[in-house]
C-alpha cells in the first residue's frame, strides 16, 4: 500500500514537494523528492524530532534522504541535523560559526522557549557544522529533471538566511523564518533589521508573482503576503 502524503500529516504542494508543520513550536519541515533523492529542508527541534521527521521522509520518498538544508541557525530548525548522518547538509555561508562558537546561545535559547535541557544538550553535544556553505546560489541536481535552488538571500531574520526555490508548476519557495505567517516575524538579537526587506524582495524576485512561499511558520502563503510582510518590515524598522 502507498503511503500519501497526508497519511502520514504532510501537505502535498505539486508533485514530489511537501511540507509539515511540525509540534511544539509550529516549524516547518520540507521535503523535495527526485530520483533516488530526497531533500529535507530544516531539521526540527531536538536529535528525536529530527530522526521522526527523518524516517517520516524516507517512507515518502521510498529512500534515504540524501540532502538537507538549513534555512538559518536557530534551535527549532536545525536541533535535529545529527540524525540525518549521511546527508550532504548545507546552510548559508558564516552559519558554521553558531554550530561552532554559538552552542551556548542555542542552547539557552532553546531551554529558554521550553526544550527539555536534557533535549537541548543532546542536541548540542553532537551539532556538527554544515558541509556545504553557500554563498549567492547553488544548484542541486536531485536526477530525473529535479532540481532544488539553494539561495542566500540574507541577511534578515539572522545573518545567515537560506531559501529554496523548488522550480515547477507552481514553484515553491521554501523561505525559513524571513516569512511567518502565524505571528508576527520574531526579530532577535541576531536580526539584521535593516537588511530584512531587502531579503524579501530578493524571495520575490527568486519565486515571481504565481509561486507558493512557504514560511517557517504558519500557512503557505502567495507573493501578495510577502509584498505587505516586506513593507510592515520596513515600517516596523524605518526602512525603505
Amino acid at each position: 500500500m502507498t503511503v500519501t502524503w497526508e497519511d502520514l500529516g504532510w501537505e502535498r504542494l505539486t508533485t514530489g514537494v511537501g511540507r509539515c508543520r511540525l509540534p511544539g513550536w509550529d516549524c516547518t519541515a520540507g521535503l523535495v523528492i527526485g530520483a533516488g533523492t530526497a531533500l529535507v529542508v530544516d531539521a526540527g527541534s531536538s536529535v528525536a524530532e529530527g530522526a521522526r521527521l527523518r524516517a517520516q521522509a524516507q517512507e515518502l520518498a521510498g529512500g534515504r534522504v540524501t540532502h538537507l538544508a538549513l534555512t538559518h541557525p536557530h534551535f527549532d530548525h536545525v536541533f535535529g541535523a545529527s540524525a540525518f548522518a549521511g546527508a550532504e547538509v548545507y546552510a548559508a555561508v558564516g552559519a558554521d560559526a553558531a554550530f561552532v562558537r554559538g552552542r551556548a546561545e542555542l542552547r539557552a535559547d532553546a531551554v529558554g522557549n521550553g526544550l527539555p535541557p536534557a533535549d537541548a544538550d543532546e542536541a548540542v553535544d553532537v551539532l556538527a557544522a554544515p558541509r556545504h556553505p553557500v554563498s549567492g546560489e547553488w544548484t542541486l541536481d536531485l536526477g530525473d529533471g529535479r532540481q532544488a535552488l539553494l539561495a542566500n538571500v540574507g541577511p534578515g531574520h539572522t545573518a545567515y538566511d537560506l531559501a529554496v526555490l523548488v522550480p515547477g508548476s507552481p514553484e515553491v519557495v521554501f523561505c525559513g523564518d524571513l516569512v511567518e505567517e502565524s505571528g508576527e516575524p520574531q526579530a532577535g538579537p541576531d536580526a539584521v533589521p535593516s537588511r530584512w526587506p531587502d531579503a524579501l524582495d530578493r524571495l520575490l524576485a527568486l519565486g515571481g508573482e504565481d509561486a507558493l512561499y512557504v514560511p517557517g511558520h504558519g500557512a503557505v502563503v502567495d507573493a501578495g503576503f510577502v509584498r505587505r510582510q516586506r513593507d510592515a518590515l520596513a515600517t516596523r524598522f524605518g526602512v525603505s
